[in-house]
């Protein structure tokens, strides 16, 4: 799990971390979830989503090559302002997630899509408090819907899911209240295009991107937003 290098992150992550000669992984538990019957109706003006998903760099990297994405925020989300720094997050007690902000065109991409994205290429939806290696609450699934209209789509795409069978376990990723955002550290933000041989991100994050690209090849780019 993350947390072995938490004593020393700020620094090495800073410095960019040390490039690793990684070799290519697949993607875990890639699953292309179904076309949303729901679809979103936002509007033409931007708005935003807020999604927990495990570790943020992969969220950040994933959602930061979809066409229509502004802007990807890695931050925490359900905790209080003074607990909300890596190191007090890593413990897993303040009750915050890491999370990513999603601004983004719905007219370009809607909010059933960046769903759909999440759940085939981000998150295992059947995991409670973990994602991949990581483990703890800190690294659970949750949407954090900012509207009602998002709030209906995210409700009615989980009970679908849910119905689907393409998932041999229950769903389990909860619909949380929103709360306060909390942007995270700078060395942590654009992670993925600042050090894309660091070692964690090629093993679970890179073969997210190319999921991403092979699934939806015609929500995905290739240029990187960044903040």
């Amino acid at each position: 799990m993350r947390g072995w290098f938490t004593a020393f992150a700020a620094l090495s992550l800073a410095l960019g971390a040390a490039a690793c000669q990684g070799q290519a992984y697949a993607a875990e538990n890639i699953v292309r979830a179904p076309v949303a019957q729901r679809q979103a109706e936002e509007g033409s003006s931007l708005k935003t989503a807020i999604f927990a998903g495990g570790c943020f760099w992969g969220v950040e990297a994933v959602f930061s090559h979809v066409k229509g994405v502004k802007s990807v925020i890695a931050g925490y989300h359900g905790g209080s302002r003074a607990d909300a720094t890596y190191g007090r997050v890593s413990t897993g007690r303040t009750g915050h997630a890491e999370a990513v902000k999603v601004v983004y065109d719905p007219s370009k991409v809607r909010y059933d899509q960046l769903l759909q994205i999440f759940f085939s290429v981000v998150a295992d939806p059947t995991l409670t408090n973990r994602q991949g290696p990581d483990i703890g609450k800190q690294y659970r699934s949750a949407l954090v819907p900012q509207s009602s209209e998002q709030r209906i789509v995210a409700r009615m795409y989980l009970k679908q899911m849910q119905a689907s069978g393409k998932w041999p376990s229950r769903i389990v990723t909860p619909i949380e209240n929103p709360r306060t955002f909390y942007r995270a550290e700078q060395y942590h933000q654009d992670f993925g295009i600042k050090h894309p041989h660091n070692g964690y991100f090629l093993r679970w994050d890179a073969p997210k991107i190319a999921a991403l690209k092979k699934l939806y090849p015609k929500l995905y780019r290739a240029s990187f937003v960044i903040n």
